[in-house]
């Protein structure tokens, strides 16, 4: 499906699969320039005229959505369709700061224990019904049934108790003080009481509502899904801040990078993330801007931790000195990005970069898989210990050029030092579920983190969150489990700070993750649309108010 003209008026917009996972909107979802700027690689033309409406955005991207449900989904498609469907009570700007969507007004007593939640009285569910207190309530009753078998409910642990006051009045009670109640919690997409009430939790993760058939309060509604092909959202009519621009949005699946390149360049889609290794071929295309900057994620190497030799730190060190984080940084990603050495972005007000860090160092990486007991008994070029040798599979997913020629880089790098590194990629939805919960199975993944709004590492490192959350990797440390549960009851943000730069410490020393790069983010697009802003994190931020000029 092209770009077509509705209405007299082209049409257009915007995004391609983000590399990473996403939590849902606002949490670590499973994601640019230089730090503390913002903007993009080139000034573009302010909007000229008035907005107009009509035309499809079709978008591109090279991972298939699981589910339209964020209590349930982890993966970031899911979540972009998601973001279209459906609303939070609260959402969060450019600067990360938290801002009213569903919700008027959030009261926070003075203890921290209560938030009293004031709700718009103009909204309505895309069937028609009135959206009210009860939807809310039972939207955070779920987490907290027994019944309950997503993977987000450690950010529903604090909470006690939710309320009806009125119709249009929730209060919400906690158990303990939660620095990301407000920024994290409230952001959680609402679903409908009048749809989903008289279904039992331990059924919902798959109701058919997820897939068939989701409502909403968003600005688009689901129309279709066609597996492996694409997904079909429809302008809402009767959206609460005024019916979106662009009639529709396709989100359509394409099989990887270099074919996401081509439907651009050709007109086949009007908006996909494009690799800092492509920009200025894309730069060529005629019609076609980049809006760049530094996207609010991560990329990393993780080690599945339930392995024994993955779990000596000594190893996980060694083979963190055993790859040349710049050089992939320069070669593989033509230097479009910057050596990571925590799972916190620089664009963050916690981010603190005194850790310890572990520079390229071969003969460093040597000495310690010595002490660690891996030496080459038998002379074949492989340590081994206790006669196994030190050979092990990373897996990515497939399409994602950029991670595949990563694990390739890797297979030389750890060959220096004795190890053998199997590369494997894996169709998307596969590898998600070979990654997660109940299975883990991988040796080593490349993954990314698209990374939460509000600064908290709980959900991805804390030990509680190994056996259904999103800690795949099965990482635990006592001292970092009990700093992560303290920051969240605090609320003042420098006490807050200070703790996480003891909990990125013990992260970096330990090398609870490789942490390879912080990636910049360039956005490809027609030169016609206009009302996009840029958001580090959100490719979709405000997408009712994007348009395309005639």
């Amino acid at each position: 499906m092209k770009l077509r003209k509705s209405a007299w008026l082209l049409l257009v917009l915007t995004l391609a699969m983000s590399m990473f996972l996403a939590a849902c909107g606002g949490g670590n979802t499973a994601t640019e320039k230089p730090a503390g700027e913002e903007g993009t690689d080139e000034e573009t033309a302010a909007p000229t005229g008035e907005p107009v409406t009509g035309g499809d955005l079709i978008v591109g991207s090279i991972g298939e959505p699981t589910l339209f449900n964020a209590l349930y989904s982890t993966d970031v498609s899911s979540s972009d369709i998601e973001g279209f469907i459906y609303n939070g009570l609260v959402g969060g700007d450019t600067e990360f700061n938290p801002v009213n969507d569903l919700a008027t007004d959030v009261q926070m007593s003075e203890d921290g224990l209560t938030f009293t939640v004031k709700l718009r009285e103009d909204v309505k569910w895309h069937d028609g019904e009135q959206f009210n207190a009860d939807d809310v309530v039972f939207t955070f009753s779920v987490p907290k049934d027994p019944d309950y078998a997503g993977e987000r409910g450690s950010a529903f642990e604090s909470l006690e108790s939710v309320t009806k006051i009125d119709d249009y009045t929730v209060e919400f009670k906690l158990n303990q003080v939660d620095a990301t109640f407000h920024s994290i919690t409230l952001s959680y997409y609402i679903l409908p009481e009048h749809i989903l009430g008289d279904v039992p939790v331990g059924d919902l993760g798959e109701h058919e509502f997820n897939t068939k058939s989701p409502i909403g309060t968003g600005p688009f509604k689901f129309d279709e899904w066609r597996d492996g092909e694409y997904v079909r959202v429809v302008a809402n009519e009767d959206y609460f801040d005024g019916r979106p621009y662009l009639d529709s949005i396709t989100y359509k699946i394409v099989p990887d990078q270099n074919a996401l390149l081509a439907q651009l360049q050709a007109g086949d889609i009007d908006f996909t993330e494009v690799p800092g290794t492509d920009v200025d071929t894309v730069k060529s295309f005629p019609g076609i801007k980049v809006e760049s900057g530094l996207g609010l994620s991560y990329t990393f190497l993780a080690f599945n931790l339930q392995q024994e030799r993955f779990n000596d730190v000594k190893v996980r060190q060694a083979m963190t000195h055993a790859i040349d984080r710049q050089a992939i940084v320069d070669s593989v990603m033509n230097g479009d990005g910057e050596v990571a050495h925590l799972p916190e972005s620089p664009l963050s007000w916690a981010y603190n970069d005194d850790v310890p860090t572990f520079e390229y160092d071969p003969e460093k990486a040597k000495a310690l898989l010595a002490e660690a007991g891996w030496e080459d008994t038998d002379g074949d070029g492989i340590l081994d210990k206790d006669g196994e040798p030190f050979s092990f599979t990373i897996k990515t997913n497939q399409g994602n050029k950029i991670r595949e020629d990563i694990i390739v880089v890797l297979q030389q790098q750890f060959k220096e030092v004795g190890i053998e590194a199997k590369p494997e990629i894996v169709e998307w939805s596969a590898y998600i579920e070979q990654i997660s919960a109940p299975n883990w199975d991988f040796d080593a993944m490349v993954l990314g983190w698209s990374m939460s709004t509000f600064p908290d590492q709980y959900d991805i490192f804390h030990t509680s969150q190994r056996e259904a959350g999103l800690n795949m990797h099965w990482y635990s440390n006592a001292e970092a489990d009990k700093l992560m549960e303290e920051a969240r009851q605090i609320l003042d943000q420098d006490e807050y700070k200070e703790i996480y730069g003891e909990i990125y410490k013990i992260l970096a020393e330990e090398q609870a993750y490789t942490f390879l790069y912080y990636p910049n983010v360039h956005r490809a697009m027609p030169e016609k649309v206009q009302g996009y802003e840029f958001h580090a994190k959100s490719e979709f931020y405000n997408i009712h108010k994007w348009w395309i000029a005639e």
